[in-house]
């Protein structure tokens, strides 16, 4: 009876790995979090975020969250919250465009579905631009580039990231009995489990450029940005889609 209960507390077993990876996802969310306080730093929070999550699953789940969270803060910092700060001034300027065609009425109803259009698809490019920022080095319209390619190569996974990256916060804000309850999971672990899902569907798209494990563990303080092969392999895929 011990035998079976330290191995089924062990490390190495399922339980072990669960709670090893819990704790890591546990750990850069509330420093995810508490580094989005100041608010446009949240660009380069989630992009930390999103670092700690890859490195996760390519080191066999075993990472110290709080060296890695600060790492990829380092390394995408710039770019991160750069690209936050047009994402939020893009939507300011739409919602404000928005409330004018309210008011205007008319023929500026028709505008207004337009501006809603372009505002989905800047939400959508920006959250699938975060973890390719993660990943891989590059300018930011390059990144852009990258980003509309990977969401078209594989739809569904499109779908399923934007599905609980979304829903999760209209489930929240639609039950405001339950918000205390709803904050304390967001503050918890909420967006390091959207970060997570994310990562584990996304990086089977990207390993193709990745380094192996092999040539990473080779590397010292090796980072997920400089594992990309070239830019080329990625533009002859593209050149292989249709329409571009």
């Amino acid at each position: 009876m011990n035998n079976l209960i330290q191995g089924f507390l062990d490390n190495d077993s399922f339980f072990g790995r669960f709670m090893t990876k819990l704790g890591i996802i546990i750990a850069a969310n509330i420093m995810f979090v508490l580094l989005s306080i100041p608010f446009f730093t949240i660009g380069a929070g989630f992009s930390a975020l999103y670092y700690v999550m890859f490195r996760t699953l390519r080191g066999d789940g075993v990472v110290n969250p709080f060296k890695e969270f600060w790492a990829g803060l380092k390394a995408n910092f710039k770019q991160a919250t750069i690209s936050w700060i047009i994402f939020v001034l893009l939507i300011a300027f739409l919602l404000t465009d928005i409330r004018i065609c309210k008011a205007a009425g008319g023929a500026l109803d028709l505008v207004k579905i337009g501006v809603y259009a372009l505002g989905a698809a800047a939400v959508i490019i920006y959250l699938y631009l975060i973890p390719v920022m993660t990943v891989f080095r590059d300018t930011l319209p390059h990144l852009i580039r990258n980003t509309v390619y990977f969401l078209i190569k594989k739809p569904w996974k499109t779908v399923v990231i934007l599905f609980f990256d979304i829903f999760p916060f209209v489930l929240t804000y639609s039950d405001l009995q339950s918000l205390p309850l709803y904050a304390f999971l967001w503050v918890l672990c909420g967006f390091g489990l959207q970060a997570m899902l994310g990562a584990t569907l996304l990086l089977p798209e990207f390993a193709p450029y990745l380094a192996s494990k092999e040539e990473e563990a080779g590397e010292e303080a090796a980072e997920p940005e400089s594992h990309m092969r070239t830019e080329e392999e990625i533009l002859e895929d593209m050149r292989k889609l249709d329409g571009l």
